[in-house]
């Protein structure tokens, strides 16, 4: 019998676990199925990185399962709350199996994208919605979805959404959801509003807690990395060449993007994540570095509860966080599901005694140690790859080396086609010797021929100037016209 069995997980969602190499419960998942299953309330603290998805995921798709509602036009029946599109989106895609396995629909709803494709889908009827808080109120507030069918509601994050100042929004929306359905939160802490939330829309939640954000984890270690300021880049270049996957913080938007293209300009593939980017480059981004294709990600503050890899080796804090909390959840991005992982955080000397403090209240211990060879060999071990800066962009951007050959091959075939016509003109002006019995007196032709020669020469522009004025001239310029410019009689 699975694990997930013997906790009360229906087979099917067991065996949909499976495929993907997922057979024992972790801590978090353990703890808390027993009474989720159930339809308890249920408050989950656990760092990233613990589980939580399927930990609310199996009991939502269990207790859908299980009702004997059904789905109906505009009314999900259940509804799951992150902070990121990034975060919702990797739900979705945790969420798709069990779906699958037992014929329950979803739907994604966030901003930055366009609405009708969501709001067709909650029309045909949806099992669950998985969406951000700002995009869900437009829809509330235009009448294309209604809470009043949900029966089951998760906050996933909890405590970012209070930090990005979401908490009024979330509370708007838990206010339209009916007060009788199960809800689920989970955070890593409960500071910041988040017990409001617990006070007022748990009812006698059981608290289940595992690896929350203030405990580090044992197979994570910590490094500080002290460097000059105009070293940072090249330190981080190498790191980033190692093999493995990487993900690098800046806290700015523009620093993330300019870091990027720094290491892509020293061949070092990378792509970036932050708030400017749009849906469909931030999709792009995050497959490239999923598949593989790209091992290093540089991304904000913002971005980072969004990215759930379980494989990636190496967190460089490249900036370092603003405050303890920040500087964990970043930090969580690696150690995942069981692996060991190291996180780096690069001080230069101003930085030097706020990097201290952090990792007080932290509580890290961390090694310090200059960022020469030997030391960036023994935090990252392996050859380091470095490509051409055309190679480095060509890997991390394959759709604009698509886009630049689609380009150059119209500029070629539109560089033939001027060729071809130039040769024709050069033909017909072959031909024309002798014209002058036909051009002579006829100076109405002559104009047209001037106005409609295809690639003329001065001679053509001068022809047609000389038959504006008629005469005598305008019986030269019809010769001159047609033999220069190619140009068609006029009848």
């Amino acid at each position: 019998m699975s694990d997930f069995v013997s906790l009360g997980v229906p087979q099917p969602f067991a065996a949909a676990l499976r495929t993907r190499g997922i057979t024992t419960p972790t801590p978090i998942q353990a703890a808390t199925l027993p009474d989720s299953l159930e339809g308890r309330d249920v408050l989950g603290r656990g760092r990233t990185g613990s589980g939580k998805t399927f930990a609310f995921l199996l009991p939502t798709a269990t207790r859908l399962l299980r009702s004997e509602t059904r789905r109906t036009s505009k009314r999900p029946r259940a509804l799951i709350l992150a902070p990121t599109r990034e975060l919702a989106s990797q739900i979705a895609e945790s969420f798709e199996p069990l779906g699958r396995a037992v014929g329950l629909n979803w739907v994604t709803v966030f901003g930055g994208v366009g609405q009708n494709p969501q709001v067709r889908a909650l029309a045909d009827g949806v099992d669950v919605l998985i969406a951000c808080p700002g995009r869900l109120l437009d829809l509330m507030g235009q009448g294309a979805v209604d809470l009043g069918g949900v029966e089951i509601t998760v906050l996933d994050e909890a405590d970012h959404m209070a930090d990005m100042g979401f908490l009024p929004m979330v509370k708007r929306i838990l206010d339209r959801v009916p007060q009788r359905g199960q809800r689920m939160l989970f955070s890593a802490t409960l500071d910041n509003g988040i017990d409001v939330l617990v006070k007022r829309y748990l009812h006698q939640p059981v608290v289940h807690e595992a690896d929350s954000a203030h405990s580090p984890v044992a197979a994570m270690e910590h490094h500080v990395l002290e460097v000059d300021g105009g070293d940072k880049v090249r330190v981080v270049a190498d790191l980033a060449a190692a093999p493995g996957k990487t993900i690098v913080f800046t806290r700015t938007k523009h620093g993330a993007k300019k870091l990027a293209k720094k290491l892509l300009a020293m061949g070092v593939p990378a792509v970036d994540l932050h708030g400017n980017l749009g849906q469909n480059a931030r999709t792009r981004n995050m497959e490239a570095f999923h598949s593989g294709r790209v091992e290093t990600l540089v991304a904000t503050d913002i971005a980072a509860r969004g990215i759930h890899v379980d494989d990636v080796a190496l967190v460089v804090h490249s900036d370092p966080p603003a405050e303890h909390k920040a500087y964990l959840h970043r930090s969580g991005r690696t150690a995942r599901a069981g692996r060991a992982g190291t996180v780096v955080t690069i001080a230069t000397p101003e930085q030097r005694g706020e990097v201290r403090s952090l990792m007080r209240a932290a509580k890290i211990t961390a090694a310090r140690s200059s960022a020469d060879d030997e030391a960036l060999r023994a935090l990252a071990p392996g050859e380091r790859t470095f490509l051409t800066r055309a190679e480095a962009e060509k890997q991390a951007q394959p759709h604009l080396a698509e886009q630049g050959g689609q380009q150059r091959g119209r500029q070629q075939r539109g560089g033939q086609g001027r060729a071809r016509a130039s040769r024709s003109g050069q033909g017909r002006s072959g031909s024309s010797r002798g014209g002058d019995a036909r051009g002579g007196g006829q100076g109405g032709r002559g104009r047209s021929r001037g106005r409609r020669g295809r690639g003329g020469a001065a001679s053509g522009q001068q022809s047609a100037q000389s038959a504006r004025s008629g005469g005598q001239s305008a019986r030269s310029a019809g010769l001159a016209s047609f033999s220069a410019g190619g140009g068609r009689r006029s009848r």
